[in-house]
């Protein structure tokens, strides 16, 4: 491959790097993935206007998110094991946020921990955080958040039960992984990322390792994270994670007008319109085709973002045209990392930049905040 142009063409590269576990983890959803493709696909239906003799000149993509600045209303989703796609992952892919002036949020199942990304880092990351049964171990994580100087807070609401993901299950993904023959030769075939992994020791849950009760190896990390994801979460947890947290609250994980409904009345700062990137509840609508009707719903009470299926700049317009005043990507940043590192993360945010700035001034308008209805043809 001479040139990266677009971001399957990342992703082509880090397939060849990434040892299949790991990149299949990336790269999959539940069940049959209708809902993973749907996320995709969705967006190729919606269709731009294009208008001639307009002013193109001194176009500007920045705006905000949470009333923080960006230089584009995009950032990095929380996705887990960053840190297998390539070693550090999760700090590389801070540090190429940070250059690019738009947020990085980590994982609470990160593989780097927040005090490492906040030793990689010169201002503040975003922090997603799963609720535990362990609420001592709750409180703690959100303390230590606020210890990093984290400026938002992203509470995921979609995960109190694992949606099945059958590539997860083949591969018997662990992080680190289990050394069978399989996984052995898994690894062996990409003799860079195994190089790479052995200049580091970050290799196992970095947030949760060594500060939640009884877990200090792997074989206690794995009981205690299937037992952890707490099923009767609810809107009363918002309350008090709000308060003890004390900063901007984004809520993840909002694909039902209901559900954003009682979001907008939680105290919340922002809602992100999400169905876990299709790897949860399968067969679930797209995120973008309810964007619309959350945004109708809810759209003058609070803020709301998107997050799913965002594989292009183009993508990232579309949902800002139809009300979204912010978007996450996921998969694209992964792909990139696996690719090339931090370079890689750089030339994701590079593509997914030049694409909105192009289709922006095609479509007619100067201002990312200019951008609405009006550039969706009928």
């Amino acid at each position: 491959m001479t040139q990266i142009l677009e971001i399957r063409d990342l992703k082509a590269l880090a397939r060849r790097r990434v040892p299949k576990l790991f990149f299949d983890y990336a790269d999959s959803g539940a069940w049959t993935e209708g809902t993973y493709r749907a996320n995709e696909e969705d967006f190729a239906r919606i269709k731009l206007r294009q208008r001639v003799l307009v002013d193109m000149s001194d176009r500007s993509l920045e705006t905000t998110m949470i009333g923080q600045k960006v230089s584009m209303p995009v950032a990095l989703a929380p996705t887990g094991l960053t840190g297998m796609q390539h070693a550090d992952g999760e700090m590389l892919a801070a540090q190429a946020a940070e250059a690019f002036g738009i947020p990085f949020t980590l994982s609470t199942m990160s593989i780097c921990s927040i005090e490492d990304v906040a030793s990689a880092t010169t201002k503040p990351f975003w922090f997603q955080l799963y609720v535990m049964r362990e609420r001592e171990f709750v409180l703690t994580l959100i303390d230590r958040a606020k210890a990093a100087k984290c400026s938002a807070l992203v509470l995921t609401l979609d995960l109190q039960i694992l949606g099945q993901r059958h590539k997860d299950l083949r591969n018997g993904l662990s992080a680190p992984p289990r050394l069978t023959p399989k996984h052995l030769w898994m690894m062996a075939t990409r003799p860079g990322w195994c190089m790479k992994m052995l200049g580091t020791n970050r290799r196992t849950f970095g947030n949760i390792v060594g500060h939640a009760k009884s877990v200090s190896d792997l074989s206690s990390l794995q009981v205690w994270t299937n037992e952890q994801f707490d099923p009767q979460l609810s809107w009363k947890d918002v309350e008090w994670i709000k308060e003890r947290w004390g900063g901007p609250l984004i809520l993840k994980g909002i694909l039902d007008p209901e559900d954003a409904k009682m979001a907008a009345k939680s105290g919340a700062d922002a809602i992100i319109v999400s169905n876990h990137g299709g790897r949860q509840l399968d067969g679930a609508h797209s995120s973008i085709s309810m964007l619309p009707r959350i945004v109708d719903a809810v759209g003058d009470q609070i803020e709301v973002h998107l997050d799913g299926g965002i594989r292009s700049g183009q993508d990232v317009l579309k949902a800002v045209a139809l009300g979204a005043k912010g978007t996450y990507i996921g998969r694209p940043f992964l792909y990139g990392l696996g690719a090339l590192g931090k370079e890689g993360v750089r030339i994701a945010l590079d593509i997914i930049r030049k694409e909105m700035d192009t289709t922006m001034a095609l479509c007619g308008k100067r201002r990312i905040t200019d951008v609405g209805l009006d550039v969706i043809a009928d």
